[in-house]
Order: structure tokens, then C-alpha cells, then sequence
């Protein structure tokens, strides 16, 4: 007889010939689709509108990429089985294939209503979830899909703790249940997540590796793995993991969104808006593919399009601040009076999300600003600032505390008794600083010199830092910097090696120098003397007031928690200052300073300074940067790309009436400026 199983599979128990030839063509169709599609044919001549055949059949054509094909299988099917979870979960992938997500959803939830251990369905619930930017609801598919995986209560709780977001409950559960059942895979998994909640991703990365060992086709854990790696800036291994998923599933649109996303990141923004704009061929209604693909049109330069791209995401999604504050964010956009309108409109709304609400917090404040209305523009940003900052952790003592004690572990006598210390290699150029203050401008310059490379804003020193801080706790009780005291000269040949070698990926064009312009490395600058000695580091500076004032109205996308309070950011930028100054006292002559405001009244000198600093020789053409086509992932982005002018240098002072609380937290630094102070009391 044939049934169909919890899974959504048929289930054959062979009892006849019917049954055996049923059961052949289950097992054929993972494995060869096209050999099921004609069993299945010859049994429908055998016994037309059987059921599971019908099944099968459509089984066998999605397969085998047959999708016009499938949807005609079982779009009937699923209309006279309205109470088969299977035939309704098959139905629903079928749909998703042919970019209909929001009927392949009702399908799939119809599924896994009627048949809640429908994990294979749970997960596609999730894709198409995330497909959608239904964060909320990936999360819950997914939960859901972990929980379908086994009946143990244990794991059942251990899936509702993740689900509440309660980590540590989540954790203990988890290490009881393995500690009994090493090798179960679900487990496994869910303890991979709950390391990379806590942001410990190389835990999770080998855990995800296991489940992979134990469970090849565990897909799952392949794309969980796929994240981890690319949080850890491992985009080669990231991309190997989606290719393998890809291989099976070549149409799966959210396999194909991360592969655009890391492929970004490495800035191979041609091959990403490609993609983008391949999912959008069949998925043009999705205002979630709309935002990434304008994100990759605005760092490959095409403003036009970039905006077009941020406007379909709002008509579909109206309530969508990112997309308005996105627009803001390419700075060279004005607001219409009608825009400004709608952004008012959905502010009044009392069901806006935090999350969106700040987004359009600050756009208005952009808006308003470009009106000349300071007053009210200020009260945006600070409305922004405000939502924004409950949702972070970010505490000014901890930055003060590991600038102080950077000063006290390195002195001259450090570095002086590690000469010959690290990798020799020449190659790097970090541009460190604060966030707004001239950095991309500067890249922009460097990156227009025949002999430089410029990438993008790299994590990977202050990842290696972070993996330096946790290794050091565990082995010798230890923390970062002063686990670097430790080192010998082959580790620090090591870590310098790693980055030369992790970092040339974003590399396309054989140049010998690359920029690395990460403004938040000033704080690993001891890390970056003794792995990599011959490291050009350029510190980018501007007036504290325009600087801060300017990282106060930025909303990032991630990271620069310390720019969402006026006495933070101030307070963030003497801790800089402190540091460069100690750093310029026992590295003399190691670190270029451009200030800002000298670029843009020199800027033909300032160029020939930053240029022999670099050891390169004078070119033109960087001071044409403005027509240098290469893709730029900043907030600078569409500013670089014109010619350098100096009304925005003292802009900040349209707002100086409010801006007492980060006077007060520069204190001296702003008396002194461009000098640092001579004395920290």
C-alpha cells in the first residue's frame, strides 16, 4: 500500500506490482530524476490520476529542472488534495522555483499545518522568509524546522530557548543532551547557533563541520556554515559552501542572495548586481532583493540606478526606513516635497517597528537638513541617535580603559626589543582614524596611483585581535593587548602571513600595494607594528566638532556603536587622539597624519606628502581621483566621486547651538587641534 511520510515523501510499502514500481520511482528521483519521471509516466498510463504517482512525477520534474513542467504536475494535485501535507509541500517548493514566494508560502504553511515534522518544508518556509526580509519569521521557520527534527524533549526546549533568545538556558540544554548523544546532528547544529549568538564563530564553525562529517547532505549546515565563515571574513570557504548547496539547488534564491552578498564583500560588485538582478527577473516584487541590489548599484558607482532601486523597494514596502534612509545616505540626493511627505506619514504610524522608525528618523534629520532647517533637522538626528542607542551595548569606560592600557604595554623599549618581528611583506596601507573623517577621500587618491589597490573597509585585523583576546584567556589567563607581549618572532610572522594571505582575495588587480582603510585599527596599531612591520599607516584626521558631529548624524549599518551619543563620540575621539599621540612618541616617523582641512586647501601638496610618505612616485592622476570608476562601500561613496570642495569643512557650525554636550567631551582636544593636547589631566 502507499502512504505518505511525516517527512513529505511518499512512502511505499510494496504489497503489488503498483506498489514496487511506486517505491523505484521514490527512490530514483534525488538521485536520477529523469529515469523517475518515466516510472512514474508508465505507472499513470498503468492507473491514471493515482495519486502518488502524480506526486512523484512532480517530484522528479522539479528535480530535474523541469519547473513549468512540475507546477502543471502539481498545481491539480495540490487542488484535489487540499489535506496531503506532502503534496502541498512539493506544490509550494514547485511554486518558490517559479518565484512566486508569496503563494509558495501559503502552500508551505498549509503543509506544515497539516504536518508540523515537515522539516524540509520548515526550511524553505525560512529561505522564503529571509527571501522576503521576514527576519521574524526566518527566525521562527527555522526554530521550527530544528524542533520537527527530533521529538526529544530536551531539544524541544532547548529550540524554545533559542527562539525566546534565552542563550544560556538554550546552551545548558544542549551540552546535557550531547554529552548523552554526542553524534546527534540537530543538536549539533542548534549548539552551533548558540555560539554564533555569542559571536564565538570559530565554535561554531567547527561544530557546523562536524554536523557536516556525520551528516553530508545535512544542506542546513552547510548554509549555516556558509554564514559563519563569512562573518569571520573566510569569504573563500564561504563561497565553497555555497557552491556546494548551489550545485544541488542552482535556482534556490537564497542561496544565490548570499553568494551575492559575499560576493560584495569582496568586491566583486559586477558578479553581484548580476545576481541581484537575475533573482529580480522572477522575484521583482520582493522589496528586500530591491534594497541589497541598490546597496551593490551605489558601490559600484551607479547613483541613478542605485536610487531607482531604493524607490522600487519603497513602493513596495512603504513602511521600509532603511530604503528612505538609504537614499539619504548616498548624500548627493535631495528629498522631494512629496517625499518628505511619506517619511512624515510613516512616523506618525504607532505600529512602525524601533528598526525602521530610526531609519526614518534619520532621512527626515538628512531632509531637513538639505532644507536648511537646522533646528528641526537636529531633532531627528537626535530622535535617530536615541532609538538607535537602545539597541546596542557599547560602554565609553572599555575603549578608555584599552587605550590606557595599550599605552602602558607599548612603549619604545617594546617594539625596539622586536625588530625583525612579523611578515616583511610591503603591501598594506591601513587608513585609520575616525569614521567621516576624510578616509575614503583619501583612498580615493591612493587607490588612483598606478601601484595601489584600494578594497574596502576590512575586518580582519580586528578579527584576529578578538580570536588573539579569547585564545589568550583560554590558554594563559590573558587578555588582549597583553597577550601580544607573549609572542615570539614566528607567531608574529604567522599573523602577519594570515592577513597577507586572508585579505587577497579583495585583491583583482596585481598592484604591490593595497589599502585597508578599517578607521577603527588606530586600536590595533601594536598588533599591526608586529605582524606586519612595513605596513604603511595613514591617519586620517578632521576638525573634532565637523567629525563627530558628522558620525553623530550616520547611521551605519553595523558596528561604530560610539557615534549615538553627542558625549560618547566626543569622548571616543580624545581617547583617539591619546593614543595616536603615544604612538607618534614611541614609533616616531611611522604614521602619516593628513589633516582634512590642509587636503582640501593644499591638496596638491598634501597629495605629493601622502604619496612620498607611501613610497610611490607623484601621479596625476590621483589628483583626478573623481574619475576613478572603482567601487567604493562607504558613506563617502558618491562624494569621492566628485571633485573636492570645501563648503562641507565648517558645515557643522549651522549646528553648533546644540552641539554643547560634545564640546564639553572634547575638552582640550578641541582647544588644541590639529595638535594634540600636551597635557590628558
Amino acid at each position: 500500500m502507499t502512504t505518505l511520510s511525516p517527512d513529505g515523501a511518499p512512502s511505499v510499502q510494496p504489497t503489488g506490482t503498483i506498489d514496487a514500481a511506486l517505491a523505484h520511482a521514490a527512490r530514483l528521483v534525488p538521485t536520477a530524476p529523469e529515469l523517475a519521471i518515466e516510472q512514474a509516466q508508465e505507472i499513470l498510463i498503468a492507473v491514471p490520476g493515482h495519486p502518488i504517482a502524480q506526486l512523484l512525477l512532480g517530484m522528479a520534474q522539479r528535480w530535474a529542472g523541469q519547473g513549468d513542467a512540475a507546477l502543471k504536475t502539481l498545481e491539480p494535485l495540490a487542488a484535489a488534495q487540499p489535506r496531503a501535507a506532502a503534496v502541498q509541500s512539493e506544490y509550494g517548493m514547485a511554486l518558490a522555483d517559479a518565484g512566486d514566494p508569496e503563494a509558495a508560502l501559503r502552500a508551505l504553511r498549509n503543509a506544515v499545518a497539516l504536518n508540523p515534522d515537515l522539516t524540509d518544508a520548515w526550511r524553505a518556509i525560512g529561505d522564503l522568509s529571509m527571501l522576503l526580509a521576514d527576519k521574524r519569521g526566518a527566525d521562527i521557520a527555522y526554530a521550527a524546522q530544528i524542533k520537527a527534527s527530533t521529538k526529544d524533549p530536551q531539544l524541544l526546549a532547548a529550540a524554545a530557548a533559542l527562539f525566546r533568545n534565552e542563550i544560556p538556558e538554550a546552551e545548558a540544554l544542549l551540552r546535557q543532551h550531547l554529552r548523552l548523544h554526542a553524534t546527534d546532528v540537530a543538536a549539533l547544529r542548534m549548539l552551533a547557533e548558540v555560539a554564533g549568538r555569542l559571536g564565538r564563530y570559530q565554535d561554531a564553525q567547527a561544530l557546523l563541520r562536524h554536523c557536516i562529517d556525520l551528516a553530508p547532505s545535512f544542506n542546513a549546515a552547510h548554509h549555516d556554515l556558509a554564514i559563519v565563515l563569512n562573518r569571520q571574513n573566510r569569504h573563500a570557504e564561504a563561497l565553497e559552501a555555497i557552491e556546494h548547496l548551489l550545485n544541488l539547488e542552482p535556482r534556490n534564491p537564497g542561496y544565490r542572495n548570499l553568494r551575492a552578498m559575499v560576493l560584495a564583500k569582496i568586491g566583486e560588485h559586477r558578479e553581484s548586481i548580476e545576481i541581484y538582478a537575475e533573482i529580480l527577473r522572477t522575484h521583482a516584487n520582493q522589496s528586500g532583493i530591491w534594497m541589497n541590489y541598490g546597496h551593490a548599484l551605489s558601490a559600484a558607482g551607479r547613483a541613478a540606478e542605485c536610487a531607482e532601486a531604493y524607490r522600487r523597494c519603497i513602493a513596495l514596502e512603504p513602511q521600509c526606513g532603511e530604503a528612505y534612509w538609504s537614499l539619504a545616505n548616498l548624500k548627493t540626493l535631495v528629498f522631494s516635497p512629496n517625499e518628505i511627505s511619506q517619511i512624515k506619514a510613516q512616523l506618525e504610524r504607532t505600529d512602525l517597528s524601533m528598526d525602521q522608525r530610526l531609519h526614518f528618523e534619520f532621512a527626515l534629520g538628512k531632509a531637513m537638513e538639505d532644507r536648511r532647517e537646522y533646528a528641526d533637522a537636529f531633532e531627528h538626528y537626535l530622535e535617530g541617535n536615541r532609538l538607535r542607542r537602545q539597541t546596542i551595548r557599547y560602554d565609553a569606560d572599555e575603549t578608555h580603559d584599552h587605550v590606557r592600557r595599550c599605552k602602558s604595554l607599548f612603549t619604545r623599549e617594546f617594539f625596539e626589543s622586536r625588530q625583525g618581528y612579523g611578515d616583511p611583506a610591503p603591501d598594506p596601507i591601513f587608513i585609520v582614524g575616525l569614521p567621516r573623517a576624510g578616509s575614503t577621500l583619501i583612498e580615493q587618491i591612493l587607490a588612483s596611483h598606478s601601484g595601489v589597490e584600494g578594497t574596502m573597509e576590512l575586518t580582519d585585523i580586528m578579527s584576529m585581535a578578538k580570536r588573539l583576546g579569547v585564545q589568550g584567556k583560554k590558554t594563559q589567563g590573558v587578555d588582549y593587548p597583553e597577550i601580544l607581549a607573549n609572542l615570539g618572532p614566528a607567531e608574529c610572522r604567522e599573523l602577519g602571513a594570515l592577513y597577507i594571505e586572508q585579505t587577497r582575495i579583495q585583491r583583482k588587480t596585481g598592484k604591490p600595494l593595497f589599502i585597508d582603510k578599517m578607521p577603527n585599527n588606530f586600536l590595533h596599531i601594536g598588533l599591526i607594528r608586529l605582524a606586519l612591520p612595513s605596513a604603511k599607516i595613514i591617519d586620517a584626521r578632521r576638525h573634532p566638532m565637523a567629525c563627530c558631529f558628522s558620525g553623530f548624524k550616520q547611521h551605519f549599518a553595523r558596528g561604530q556603536h560610539f557615534t549615538y551619543s553627542l558625549e560618547e563620540i566626543g569622548r571616543y575621539y580624545r581617547d583617539y587622539v591619546e593614543l595616536m599621540r603615544h604612538f607618534d612618541e614611541v614609533l616616531p616617523g611611522r604614521i602619516h597624519r593628513v589633516i582634512y582641512e590642509d587636503l582640501v586647501a593644499d591638496t596638491v601638496g598634501g597629495v605629493e606628502r601622502l604619496l612620498a610618505y607611501c613610497g610611490l612616485e607623484f601621479e596625476d592622476s590621483c589628483l583626478r581621483f573623481y574619475e576613478n570608476e572603482r567601487a567604493v562601500r562607504t558613506a563617502s561613496a558618491q562624494q569621492v566621486r566628485k571633485p573636492i570642495y570645501r563648503e562641507g569643512v565648517d558645515h557643522w557650525q549651522h549646528f553648533e547651538p546644540w552641539l554643547g554636550p560634545l564640546r564639553q567631551a572634547l575638552g582640550s582636544v578641541l582647544d588644541t587641534y590639529p595638535q594634540a593636547p600636551a597635557n590628558w589631566s
